[in-house]
């Protein structure tokens, strides 16, 4: 249950909200990015599959209708995707605003 004071209650507290979710997902990847890093310092990782980490998007999307995500234009481009391509997700929940 939460507590009526988290509640945003202007454009600005949702505004806030979301930057600060925002810089979460942000840190979370970071950390996961140094973990990873750190298994290819003590022999964890090869160099191919470092090499394949610097070819990387981060970004935000939606979940749709049965559980699919969108790749952005730009992303695909950036990264030389096109359909048909086999690609890896690591999928971390920004916000969820739900009531059960």
């Amino acid at each position: 249950m939460t507590d009526d004071r988290d509640m945003p209650s202007g454009p600005q507290d949702f505004l806030k909200m979301f930057t600060e979710t925002g810089e979460q997902a942000v840190e979370t990847q970071q950390e996961l990015f140094k973990q990873m890093l750190g298994a290819g310092m003590s022999g964890g990782m090869d160099m191919n599959q470092l090499g394949a980490m610097s070819q990387t998007a981060t970004f935000k999307t939606r979940v749709q209708s049965g559980g699919r995500i969108s790749i952005p234009d730009a992303e695909r481009e950036a990264l030389d995707i096109e359909e048909g391509d086999i690609v890896q997700a690591v999928v971390v929940p920004v916000k969820r605003e739900r009531e059960d």
